[in-house]
């Protein structure tokens, strides 16, 4: 079977087209590759564009009870990345709704200013670690993974806490 070699982008059209624009750019650290009133190509990294923005003023609002895409991920290269990006956010006054740890990775999840829901996350372990936990009775008997309190972890981080003790996956008792 044939399979693309990487996922490319995605295209967002909104009502809100500078509010979502600002957003984006702020929560990806990105920068417009070219834009205008209707569209702006946005990238983070050596793709010429990772997500596209499009002014559509008449659309209706969007039913919530739909089907549809559920989030969008983003991966950070370390945990200390993902928490600077953490606290960038808030000061920007951009919280997430939910932060947890899904064994395979530590997550926290946004919404955009049109309510797509967007993870940014950090592997918690290696691919094969991660194929043999999801495939544990541990994952089985919890596929979405443990809430978890992002600042009790900065402060633990920033007391000398290692970073794979911070990633590993609370266990219940």
């Amino acid at each position: 079977m044939t399979s693309p070699i990487r996922f490319a982008h995605v295209v967002l059209k909104t009502t809100r087209y500078r509010e979502m624009l600002d957003w984006w750019l702020l929560a990806l650290g990105a920068s417009v590759r070219h834009g205008n009133d209707f569209i702006s190509f946005i990238s983070y990294d050596d793709e010429h564009h990772r997500l596209a923005i499009v002014n559509f003023p008449g659309l209706a609002a969007a039913d919530r009870q739909s089907s549809g895409v559920e989030h969008f991920a983003f991966t950070f290269g370390s945990l200390d990345d993902l928490f600077a990006k953490f606290l960038e956010l808030r000061k920007h006054g951009v919280t997430p709704y939910w932060t947890i740890n899904h064994g395979m990775t530590l997550s926290a999840y946004y919404r955009d200013p049109d309510g797509n829901q967007v993870e940014f996350q950090v592997d918690a372990m290696s691919n094969r670690d991660a194929d043999s936990f999801m495939n544990s009775p541990v994952f089985a008997a919890n596929p979405i993974g443990v809430d978890v309190n992002f600042d009790d972890l900065i402060a633990r981080r920033e007391s000398g806490e290692a970073a794979e003790s911070l990633l590993a996956y609370p266990l219940k008792d």
